[in-house]
């Protein structure tokens, strides 16, 4: 069984001129442990279709699951539960907490799910010294850089220990340097911690660095390519 299956979405909003239909009888299926890259042009409802299967958007029509989930036919607060215990996410803008430290940021999701202070120290911890910024941990994400600033949301969107990982344009505000080292990163924890991946993404390497890659266009997916083994990223 399939760790996402999504069948017949459709999802729709109200806008100026009348409603505007963004997914169409969308059919989506992604096995446990892949990484799926999603590409289409700007506005044909690549966040809308992450927003959805992160819970973070009701559907008008079908049926999406995740693992034993069905996203569907939650209410909002079970909604709540499910993007704090079972999903990741990361965003083109980190929407880090400017008035809080690096790792008092990781541990947000934590405090939000009632984790003890002592277990909110250690796998924050733990974490931003994966990522590379055990030494910036004290720091405001004012003084941090724009890698360093990812950086710390992927330490973020993994500290729950979630099962999906959901990242929408995660290099788009890069530098191409620093966008190179993040797509290595991503693909590190994805591996280490057994994830299952989709990113969305104009960018080609990173597309290309995933199991497979589909494409939105008209409400609809389609498989566009398929990478196996994955592709070495240089530096």
């Amino acid at each position: 069984m399939a760790f996402i299956e999504v069948s017949s979405l459709s999802k729709s909003y109200n806008a100026p001129g009348g409603r505007l239909d963004v997914l169409r009888e969308l059919d989506l299926s992604v096995e446990a442990g892949e990484m799926v890259a999603i590409v289409g042009a700007s506005g044909v409802g690549k966040s809308t279709l992450l927003h959805v299967l992160g819970g973070l958007d009701q559907i008008d029509t079908g049926s999406v699951r995740v693992g034993d989930t069905s996203i569907d036919r939650l209410d909002d607060e079970a909604r709540v539960v499910f993007r704090n215990r079972q999903v990741g996410f990361v965003f083109q803008f980190h929407h880090l907490l400017a008035e809080f430290t690096a790792q008092e940021n990781v541990e947000m999701p934590l405090f939000l799910g009632g984790a003890s202070a002592a277990e909110r120290r250690a796998r924050s911890a733990e974490l931003l010294s994966r990522v590379g910024l055990a030494d910036r941990a004290a720091h405001r994400p004012g003084t941090l850089s724009g890698g360093e600033q990812q950086r710390v949301a992927v330490a973020r969107a993994l500290v729950c220990r979630p099962a999906l990982l959901l990242a929408d344009e995660p290099t788009g505000n890069l530098d191409e340097a620093t966008a190179r080292d993040l797509h290595r990163l991503l693909r590190e924890m994805h591996r280490e911690h057994g994830l299952t991946s989709i990113i969305v993404t104009h960018n080609p390497a990173l597309a290309a660095a995933c199991d497979r890659i589909m494409r939105l266009e008209s409400g609809r997916l389609a498989e566009a390519g398929r990478s196996s083994p994955l592709p070495a990223i240089s530096s």
